[in-house]
């Protein structure tokens, strides 16, 4: 049976993602009182690495790491009446499921175990290492009502380990759009773990923040009602801060328009409200819901070629003359090889300062990167033509280290499949299988006129050059080869200023790597937030490291440190 139902219903996160904080798991089960804690384990990235593991054994594909965290946890959650919902499963939810069972009886813990299936779509695309559709929550709640005390499943929206409680918990139907659409926010706020509670914050230095533990921020947790609303908190006695800006900064990440779309409801973030609701408290509150989009997204993964990678040191002066030289010499060798890598690039980062009082901070780096659909084109073709310039090259020769042989990359990109197309199904530790039906009523997805901006300030204000940062948050990511950057400020009369100085094309003349590439602003009052997409700026994805930030995580912080002109009333 469900907690009772007029009672907030208290989920916990312990994963962003695979590799993130091991007693993660422990803290959030010793730590306060919790009814559901769920586990992100899978990305994009994680997806490819779980599909390699499948090669090499098909009794694998799910994160390892998981099952480590339960020995100790399970006996943790069964003394505290907690369930445990977690994406583990990767590309073999049974398998996980399995393997838990195996654990809880070494373990001499008896819990009831159930999964969820049916994601996988990786025979309708052929060439595709892994092809997953991203599930709403409905499996999971299914497994909790039929008495699971842990669901594990595979590709679900990062939210739905929320909303698939969050349904068993308040009983909602799928025509509860708005009481969904507040869960897939918090399930949202929660799903990066600690970047919720002061991990990766623009503003960590503000003195605010003074004499706050930075060190081990605790990981997040929503106290969700049966409206929809929630508040965002943390245990008591944890590392980190919860207000409005480190809510704002996540709700951002990786977030396009107003309108967020997923398989159980499509949530209007612009209809988000926040108010501090107390110390390390924040409210969410006010969300609006429309039904699904008729198509499920579908991430699939494929090895795209081989990469390998060298990069020079070089030190002290004449830095454009040397890297010119390894330039040409590499070219050379190229030519005279029997086949030249298909793709070659080089950046040049000048990391170097003169009369610098160290040798690292006297060099700059060239990077030399290469990629080729035969493994032989960037094995020894690249490796023997940087090695055997080290005696005939630039003075004071040096790579960060030995060029090796090359290695695999993966390519990322998503698709779209009709829903009904898609088996949903719960499967319950007894065997049974119950399917999960489609949305009846769905909504195509269709831009949001933008809304009003504020007033400007006033003209002919004394301004000062200098970083945008000073008044600005930002937090950015990736989504396949596309980046996100969100923008946010914290006052009314920076907001006003905010919005009608970052445009599109202030944007592209701050970020000038953005020339070229479709930048889409979309806009969120409430929030006080501008959220840019910029198409195609990581080429096929994380997997194929295109560019030297290859998740685009520190795009905001760049954006932060260009310098504008700032009316000096703000600062």
């Amino acid at each position: 049976m469900p907690p009772t139902e007029s009672a907030p219903l208290r989920i916990g996160n312990a994963s962003g993602f695979y590799g993130d904080r091991f007693d993660a798991v422990r803290e959030m089960l010793t730590g306060g009182e919790l009814d559901v804690l769920t586990g992100d384990y899978l990305a994009e990235l994680t997806m490819l690495i779980l599909g390699r593991d499948r090669m090499k054994d098909p009794r694998l594909g799910y994160a390892k790491t998981f099952l480590r965290q339960l020995e100790e946890g399970l006996g943790l959650a069964r003394e505290r009446g907690v369930r445990i919902v977690a994406n583990a499963g990767g590309l073999n939810p049974s398998g996980l499921a399995d393997a838990v069972r195996e654990l809880a009886a070494r373990v001499g813990v008896p819990v009831c175990v159930a999964h969820v299936e049916g994601d996988d779509l990786t025979e309708r695309f052929p060439g595709a290492l892994a092809a997953n559709a991203y599930l709403g929550g409905g499996g999971i709640a299914a497994c909790l009502a039929e008495g699971a005390d842990v669901v594990v499943t595979g590709r679900v929206t990062d939210a739905a380990l929320v909303t698939g409680p969050a349904q068993w918990h308040f009983g909602w139907g799928p025509e509860d759009h708005d009481a969904l659409a507040g869960a897939v926010v918090a399930g949202h706020v929660l799903e990066c773990g600690t970047q919720a509670t002061g991990g990766n914050y623009a503003f960590f230095a503000d003195e605010r923040y003074a004499g706050r533990d930075l060190r081990r921020p605790g990981f997040p947790l929503a106290e969700l009602h049966a409206d929809g609303s929630s508040v965002i908190t943390k245990h008591p006695g944890t590392g980190g801060f919860v207000d409005a800006g480190t809510v704002t900064a996540q709700l951002l990440y990786e977030t396009g328009g107003a309108r967020y779309a997923g398989p159980d409801v499509t949530a209007r973030l612009d209809s988000v409200r926040l108010t501090q609701d107390g110390p390390d408290r924040v409210r969410v509150s006010g969300v609006l819901g429309e039904a699904p989009p008729p198509d499920l997204k579908a991430g699939l993964n494929r090895l795209g070629g081989w990469r390998n990678e060298v990069v020079f040191v070089l030190t002290g002066l004449d830095i454009d003359a040397k890297a010119r030289l390894v330039r040409e010499q590499i070219e050379d060798a190229f030519g005279r090889a029997k086949s030249r890598p298909a793709e070659v690039r080089w950046e040049l980062a000048r990391t170097d300062r003169p009369d610098a009082a160290t040798e690292e901070t006297a060099s700059a780096l060239l990077r030399l990167v290469v990629r080729d659909r035969d493994a032989e084109a960037v094995g020894r073709v690249v490796s023997g033509a940087a090695v055997e310039t080290a005696l005939g090259g630039y003075p004071g020769f040096h790579v960060t280290s030995p060029p090796g042989k090359g290695a695999p990359y993966g390519v990322f990109e998503a698709a779209y499949v009709d829903a009904g197309s898609v088996p949903h199904t719960a499967v319950l530790a007894d065997g049974r299988r119950l399917p999960v039906p489609v949305a009846a009523r769905t909504r195509a997805l269709e831009p949001v006129p933008e809304p009003p901006l504020p007033e400007p300030l006033p003209p002919g204000a004394a301004t000062r050059r200098a970083p945008l940062g000073l008044v600005a948050g930002a937090r950015s990511g990736d989504k396949g080869g596309d980046a996100n950057i969100g923008v946010w400020v914290r006052t009314d009369e920076e907001w006003r200023w905010l919005a009608h100085e970052l445009t599109v094309e202030r944007l592209r003349e701050l970020l000038p790597e953005t020339a070229g590439m479709t930048v889409v602003r979309h806009v969120l009052p409430n929030l006080r937030a501008l959220n840019f997409t910029v198409e195609g700026l990581l080429g096929e994805g994380v997997a194929a490291q295109a560019r030297f930030d290859p998740q685009a995580k520190g795009l905001g912080e760049w954006l932060r440190a260009r310098h504008v002109d700032i009316p000096e009333s703000l600062l």
